[in-house]
Formats: C-alpha cells, sequence, structure tokens
C-alpha cells in the first residue's frame, strides 16, 4: 500500500506538465519526490514504456527551467515506475510559465508576491535588511544615544554607520537604517493586556513606526509594569517577576531581529494573568526546520544587519542561544515555555511562575507535579496511590496546584481526571 501524499511526497499517474508545479516548489523550498505511475488513490499502475518517460520527464525540466534544479530519477523495473527526486537548488526562484510554488500540505500553489521576493533575495544571497531603502532625510539620535552609551564611541557619524550596515557603499539608506530610524514606515510591536477572558482588554499600547531599538524598550517597560512584583525575604525588599525577565527578554529581542520585515504586521503580545504570548510575524527562516530551531542547533539570521546591531549594544547575546536562554530561564520551575510554528508566524509562550519555584512547592505538591508533568492524565486515587499521599491531603493539594494554575481537572464525578496546566 503506498503512503499518503504530504508536502514531500506526490504521486502522478502520468508526466503531465502539472508535474513542473511541484519541482518548482521543491527547488524553491526543500527536497521532494515525485513518483510517476502511482494515480491519485495510491494504486500502483505503472507506465507503459519506463525509457520514453524518462527521457519526457528530463526534457521538461530542462526546458522549463533555466538554470535546471538539481535533482536524480530512479527507474523501479519492477513495478514499472519513475521515482523523481528534487533538490533545494540556490538559483531561486524556479519559475513555471512565470510563476512560483511552494508545497502546503499535499497540494501545489503559487506563493504571493511577498513570498515571491524572499525567494528573489535568497537566490542573489542576500536578506531583506540589506536593500535600499526608497526613501530619505532619516534621523537616528534614539540609535545614537544607545551605542554611545553601551558600545563606548564618541560620535555615531556615516562611518559608523556604514560600518554597520546601515548605509549602502553609495550612501544611501538600507531597509535595516529605516528600521533602526527614529521614525519610519514598517510594522511595530503592538501589546494587549486581557483580563478574565479576551473579551476584557485591560490596556493596549502600540509601538509602531519608531526605532526597533525604541520598540525594544517599550515592550520591555510594558512588561515591568504588570509582571514585576515586591516581596520581603528576611529583612530586604526584592523585585522579582512572575515571569523570568530574561525569557521575555530574549523573546521580544528575537522576536524584533527574526521578524519577517517585510510584512506590515506587528509582533502581537498578549498579556494575560497566567501567561504571555508573543507572536513574531512571519515563517521560519529558509533552510531551517522546526527540529533544528526549538534545538538552537542552526542559527540563520533574516536580517544580519539588525542583529549585530542588537548584538552590539547587548540587547541578544551570541546568534542562534536565544530558545536555549529561554528554556534556561525555566530551569528552575516546573513550568516551562512552549512555541508554535507555522507559515505564518513564530509563537512564545511564556507561563507565569507568580513564585512557585521548586523551592516554594511542597514536598507533596512537588511529587503531584513530577507525575504530572510527563503528560499523564491521572485520577485522585491513582495519585494518591502512585504517591502514598492520604486522601485529605490530596484533595487539598490538588485544590492549591489547581488555584495556582499549575494543574487542571477534566471531567466529573469519580470520572475526574488531573493533568499539569
Amino acid at each position: 500500500m503506498a503512503l499518503e501524499e504530504t508536502d514531500i511526497l506526490e504521486y502522478k499517474e502520468k508526466p503531465t506538465d502539472t508535474f513542473l508545479k511541484t519541482v518548482s516548489a521543491y527547488a524553491n523550498y526543500h527536497d521532494g519526490k515525485i513518483i510517476f505511475g502511482i494515480n491519485d488513490n495510491g494504486e500502483v499502475v505503472g507506465l507503459d514504456n519506463l525509457s520514453e518517460e524518462r527521457e519526457r520527464i528530463e526534457n521538461k525540466i530542462n526546458d522549463t527551467f533555466h538554470p535546471t534544479p538539481s535533482y536524480s530519477l530512479e527507474t523501479n523495473r519492477d513495478n514499472k515506475t519513475l521515482t523523481l527526486t528534487v533538490y533545494e537548488s540556490p538559483d531561486k526562484p524556479y519559475l513555471v510559465k512565470g510563476k512560483t510554488y511552494k508545497r502546503n500540505g499535499a497540494s501545489t500553489i503559487e506563493v504571493d508576491k511577498v513570498e515571491h521576493g524572499r525567494l528573489v533575495l535568497e537566490g542573489s544571497n542576500m536578506t531583506f535588511d540589506e536593500l535600499e531603502y526608497p526613501k530619505g532625510d532619516l534621523t537616528f539620535d534614539i540609535l545614537a544615544k544607545r551605542m554611545i552609551e553601551v558600545v563606548d564611541i564618541d560620535s555615531f557619524g556615516s562611518d559608523v554607520m556604514r560600518t554597520l550596515g546601515l548605509v549602502t557603499p553609495t550612501g544611501s539608506y538600507t531597509n535595516a537604517g529605516a528600521i533602526l530610524a527614529d521614525t519610519n514606515d514598517f510594522g511595530g510591536i503592538d501589546i494587549v493586556r486581557f483580563g478574565a477572558t479576551q473579551d476584557i482588554i485591560l490596556s493596549r499600547a502600540t509601538f509602531k513606526g519608531i526605532s526597533a531599538v525604541a520598540q525594544f524598550d517599550g515592550a520591555m517597560e510594558q512588561f515591568i509594569r504588570y509582571y514585576q512584583y515586591e516581596k520581603i525575604i528576611g529583612t530586604k525588599r526584592e523585585m522579582l517577576y512572575s515571569i523570568p525577565l530574561e525569557a521575555f527578554r530574549e523573546t521580544v529581542a528575537n522576536a524584533i531581529v527574526h521578524r519577517a520585515w517585510d510584512v506590515k504586521s506587528n509582533v502581537a503580545v498578549r498579556m494575560y494573568d497566567d501567561h504571555i504570548e508573543v507572536a513574531s510575524p512571519g515563517p521560519l527562516p529558509p533552510g531551517i526546520t522546526e527540529e533544528e530551531y526549538l534545538s538552537g542547533s542552526i542559527s540563520h539570521l533574516r536580517n544580519p544587519i539588525i542583529a549585530q546591531v542588537f548584538y552590539r549594544l547587548r540587547l541578544i547575546e551570541m546568534f542562534g542561544t536565544g530558545i536555549a536562554r529561554i528554556n534556561r530561564a525555566y530551569s528552575e520551575v516546573s513550568t516551562k515555555p512552549s512555541f508554535s510554528i507555522s507559515q505564518q508566524s513564530i509563537v512564545v509562550f511564556l507561563p507565569t511562575i507568580n513564585g512557585h519555584s521548586d523551592e516554594a512547592l511542597t514536598e507533596n505538591e512537588k511529587d503531584i507535579i513530577q507525575l504530572l508533568e510527563n503528560g499523564a492524565l491521572l485520577t485522585r486515587q491513582e495519585i494518591e496511590l502512585q504517591t502514598g499521599i492520604s486522601k485529605d491531603k490530596a484533595i487539598r493539594t490538588l485544590n492549591s496546584l489547581i488555584k495556582r494554575k499549575l494543574i487542571h481537572k477534566q471531567g466529573y464525578g469519580r470520572e475526574t481526571k488531573y493533568g499539569m496546566k
């Protein structure tokens, strides 16, 4: 039985011209296979003349694409099929009759103008932030002041701007220059603080049309306003955060540095009592898988000029360490951050800790958290049996953890089960 079609596998009964769109998609975005001789139901029907069909496929590819993407073609004489493997290739975009394609699940679709432009840049080994900005008359008071304070330079003149990549060799501003200028026409950050539900908006702040540095500062001010609190420890009063400061700082900085600036949307910061969501516009940078992104093993800079400036200003650390630093900020607590990745955005979820570090948990609470943190859903009786906690203590402990939003319950009566929030 044949496998189902996916974003990297397609079946064609015969090599009609439609397969060329999928060749375009694979060459533009990622490796993939097209197997000829299998119908839409996944049934092997075979090809009548393998050698002729093989030659036809090769001629269609060579006649359509200039230059030709990398590919290989294998013959299976047992079931009379041909497997075309197309490799992601450097000379993007690969067009079919003037149009560019990508895979969307098991379908091949045409890309929009924005994605087409990204492929053009990638094929030219350029990034959006180094393109020439079409307008002039930019000022850099915010960036200049910060650079002089942090980098310890005497002045912020044309030589420094050229070194940073804010202007081209001919003296025109780059997109990076405009994004870091005092005012611009790019997207920004939209921050909304919600009440008990999303229907209740407690406050809203938008930082748009200003320097990316000022956007970062504005987001940090909002975070400190709502997630910083005081606690008396011994004889001292200490400032603490219900969400790790380092995690939010890293999340917002990465959202600014790695966002798709060719999208007019804002970075969306949604603040709740029990968590913060930060959504950065655009998909993962080309050439990076979700696994590589989450592991932090590979750093591909979508906006290297902006990243370099943020690095010099000490707003980010070494490139590619963002996810690791976010996770590390939660290493001493039971709640953990999570990540959601799509073609439209990258969303980071930062749960509150509210002082609920492992040190603040009772031994019974620690035992229950440890029991449930691997995704288990257990009844109270099962929890009592596996932890040795008495019925009364189990009820009190579970209710306390639910109230603090560390766990949740589902079901009713004897069927009630408990799991991690």
